[in-house]
């Protein structure tokens, strides 16, 4: 019999895997419940803080000229504040997520337009489109989802791990460079500040967005189930042409699919919540 075998059949082995299971799990506490893993280490190409800075100042830009337009809903709208409020309770549990997130300075905005969308980028800057309320409908569970949503792509990072796949080699080519200080990545990441509200994610981000808010959702108290409801209401309005939020957030059954099968893993977080408030 080989080392390793002898070793597996020791009455130790159990007791020692049993306890490096215990370690790993309280090691991730914040991904016992839905399964996304570590975020991708190519985030850590591009500077957090450069990427922030250039995502704060665009959407000052974006909040300037939705006033201009007349078209920022005051904060005193009563839709304006049922959104504050929903959005309050995810973010207060957004450092399990990332710890970068206790420093951010959230601001939300209401904007009065008829497109269903609606957004968070990096540094916590979130942004909700009238039309994705009034259109859709939505519950307060349901845009707990969709901004729990957002907010996770802004938590997991995606935003910083796009870029530095779109950069590919030239980003590689410029890691030396950083070791020293921003250097060529600080240039990348401000050249691509002002293309932060077109930016695609990838199947994987959506995917990890999707578990994510679900969790987010789930443990500030809303009702998990209000995920497909809420998918299953973006379908509708597609009307085979897609509104704006699909065009980079890939709808179908498959994403429904996954969000019930992980339904069941949120759901006691969702009765505690319910039970402490």
């Amino acid at each position: 019999m080989c080392e390793l075998c002898a070793a597996r059949s020791s009455p130790w082995f159990d007791r020692r895997a049993f306890l490096a299971a215990g370690a790993a799990l309280a090691a991730f506490p914040a991904f016992s419940q839905v399964n996304v893993g570590e975020a991708s280490r190519l985030r850590t190409l591009v500077p957090a803080e450069k990427l922030e800075q250039m995502a704060t100042a665009q959407y000052a830009q974006l909040i300037e000229q939705a006033r201009a337009k007349q078209a920022l809903v005051p904060e005193s709208h009563p839709q304006a504040q049922r959104l504050r409020a929903i959005s309050s309770r995810l973010i207060a549990d957004a450092p399990r997520w990332n710890d970068r997130a206790r420093q951010w300075k959230w601001e939300f905005s209401l904007i009065n337009t008829a497109s269903i969308n609606a957004f968070c980028m990096p540094g916590g800057k979130i942004a909700v489109f009238t039309g994705l309320i009034e259109k859709l409908k939505l519950t307060d569970d349901e845009v707990a989802m969709v901004l729990g949503h957002e907010m996770a792509h802004a938590l997991r990072e995606h935003a910083r791990e796009r870029i530095a796949k779109s950069q590919g080699t030239g980003a590689l080519l410029s890691l030396g460079a950083s070791l020293f200080g921003l250097g060529d990545l600080g240039h990348m990441a401000a050249s691509v500040g002002t293309q932060l509200l077109t930016l695609k994610f990838g199947r994987n981000d959506e995917i990890e967005a999707d578990l994510v808010g679900l969790e987010m959702g789930a443990r500030t108290g809303f009702d998990p189930k209000a995920a497909v409801t809420l998918w299953q209401k973006m379908a509708k309005a597609s009307g085979g042409k897609g509104p704006a939020f699909l065009s980079t957030h890939p709808s179908g059954t498959d994403r429904i699919k996954r969000l019930r099968e992980n339904i069941p893993r949120v759901e006691g977080l969702y009765r505690e919540a319910v039970a402490r408030r």
